[in-house]
């Protein structure tokens, strides 16, 4: 039987992944109509932290590109199979992505290298007896008994110069300091990765970067149902009722900088992004470094509703640390294939089926990876771009004498050169490269030691209208830093406030298959 929705109207704050995946639910599962569906976004365009933006000539810009896996991410494949795909409507965006990764598996040959620029051999994992109780004790203990420890609470100054801590960190983003917790929730997600994580076998790549290949056919299946995008508005505020319970009255809004109000009736819905993890990022140049901005209106908002009702989280747990949560990427783009050829020859794996190349003795912590090319789907044929990152964009380069954080993106090609040993090279790379920079002050800051109440639950207790998802929700077991944890947020929010009926896909439980934990287990003896 068609549920009568009446004139209910959904609002969802952000345009990322989480509320274009909330928006799909509502029309796909719920027979929602799509013109009382709004998307509600401060930038001018949508996807939130998927992005990919720019062109061959001005340089092409990704702030970071997300890794997808096969056997862990259960909603988003779900979804995406509703979803058909642009350039072949005939088939959904999952079997697409599914086509491509299958023609172009991921096996990296160059995982690690070293200070005189060889490939390391990264069979064995490099624990010690201490590190594998460390371990062992981590995967037992109780979230609740943990609290904020911090990763390196857990594990003496060992495990830290692992070949398994340089390919889990930089393959995830972890540092040292992050949250116990969070590494807990990853061992047990991927504990079947670990005996693969030197080649990264189980990632799933998507035909272009993710806004191309997701983003793009997300937001024109939402179109067809009539969706409402409003673009340029900056929700700043929350007004709730009086009394307990949370029900949401009002919400208070930016229109390109004019100040407006929402009413919102009793029967309608709000489901935030509450904070992001790519706010207040900043581009630099060839010729200049990127600035470090502060806290935006997402951090803004939720910590303006927190100090309103008791149960909406503690932000400062994540958006008060950017030294401990901030890095730097940035996109490389070349007009000739001097530099791929180089790399391709290098590392032994053709563009798209290698992984992270991480340099291991960089004082920068650098990585960098190419995707399979074209990587934009207005990329030229002879335009080749690339994408890397350092987690201590503090630390003063190897090569140039400066931290990442203040150097150009003429300087972060000179250090990469100097790693790759590719010095002979030099003038023939740097004629066409176009290095554009990105700081990221909040980029980990869902890795941050928390408590469990620091995270908003999904839908608050005594909440009657209002939903977070996001990065920082609680989902207990998933982990953060996934699609999957935005798009099972999203399915759980519209599923709970709507009162339907309907199985959220459950999370795999790959700790409790015995094989799985065998081959785990004999990986730690590597």
């Amino acid at each position: 039987m068609k549920k009568e929705y009446g004139n209910k109207q959904v609002y969802f704050v952000g345009g990322g992944i989480a509320s274009l995946a909330g928006a799909a639910y509502l029309v796909r599962d719920c027979d929602f109509p799509g013109q009382n569906i709004h998307i509600i976004e401060e930038m001018k365009i949508l996807g939130g932290s998927n992005d990919g933006a720019g062109d061959a000539e001005h340089g092409y810009v990704i702030r970071g590109g997300r890794m997808l896996n096969d056997e862990t991410y259960e909603n988003t494949w779900d979804l995406l199979m509703s979803i058909p795909s642009l350039d072949h409507p005939e088939k959904s965006v999952r079997e697409e992505i599914i086509e491509f990764d299958t023609s172009n598996p991921t096996h990296a040959n160059a995982r690690l290298v070293n200070q005189s620029g060889e490939v390391e051999d990264v069979l064995s994992m490099g624990f010690d007896m201490a590190d594998r109780l460390a371990m062992g004790k981590l995967i037992i203990t109780p979230e609740e008994k943990m609290g904020k420890a911090r990763i390196n609470d857990w594990f003496g100054p060992h495990f830290f110069t692992t070949n398994f801590w340089y390919m889990w960190a930089t393959t995830f983003a972890f540092q040292p300091w992050h949250s116990a917790v969070e590494l807990k929730r990853y061992m047990i997600r991927f504990v079947h990765e670990f005996p693969r994580i030197q080649t990264l076998e189980g990632v799933t790549r998507t035909p272009y970067n993710q806004y191309d290949s997701i983003i793009l056919p997300m937001h024109k299946y939402l179109e067809g149902f009539g969706v409402d995008f409003t673009l340029k508005c900056t929700v700043t505020d929350l007004q709730f009722k009086d009394g307990d319970g949370i029900t949401v009255t009002q919400m208070n809004v930016l229109r390109q900088g004019a100040p407006d109000v929402i009413n919102i009736s009793e029967d309608d819905i709000v489901i935030v992004t509450n904070g992001s993890m790519t706010e207040g990022s900043s581009l630099g140049s060839m010729t200049s470094a990127p600035r470090l901005n502060g806290k935006g209106s997402s951090w803004k908002l939720w910590e303006n509703i927190a100090a309103k009702k008791t149960g909406l989280g503690n932000p400062s747990s994540f958006d008060d640390h950017v030294d401990g949560s901030k890095w730097e990427s940035f996109t490389v783009t070349f007009q000739d294939s001097k530099f791929f050829d180089l790399m391709e020859k290098f590392t032994r794996n053709r563009a798209g089926t290698g992984a992270l190349v991480t340099f291991k003795d960089s004082s920068w912590l650098m990585s960098v990876v190419l995707a399979f090319q074209p990587h934009f789907r207005n990329q030229p044929e002879h335009v080749k771009v690339f994408w890397g990152y350092g987690l201590y964009p503090d630390n003063v380069g190897d090569f140039v004498k400066k931290k990442m954080s203040e150097c150009t993106g003429e300087e972060i090609m000179e250090e990469l050169i100097g790693h790759l040993h590719f010095e002979a090279h030099k003038d023939e790379i740097m004629a066409t490269a176009n290095c554009i920079p990105c700081m990221m002050p909040y980029i980990t800051s869902q890795f941050m030691p928390r408590l469990n109440s620091d995270r908003p639950k999904v839908v608050p207790e005594g909440s009657t209208n209002l939903a977070f998802v996001g990065q920082y929700c609680e989902i207990p077991d998933d982990v953060v830093f996934t699609e999957e944890y935005s798009i099972r947020a999203a399915r759980t929010a519209v599923y709970t406030l709507l009162g339907i009926n309907r199985p959220i896909e459950p999370i795999n439980q790959h700790q409790y298959d015995v094989r799985t934990l065998f081959t785990s287990f004999i990986t730690s003896f590597r």
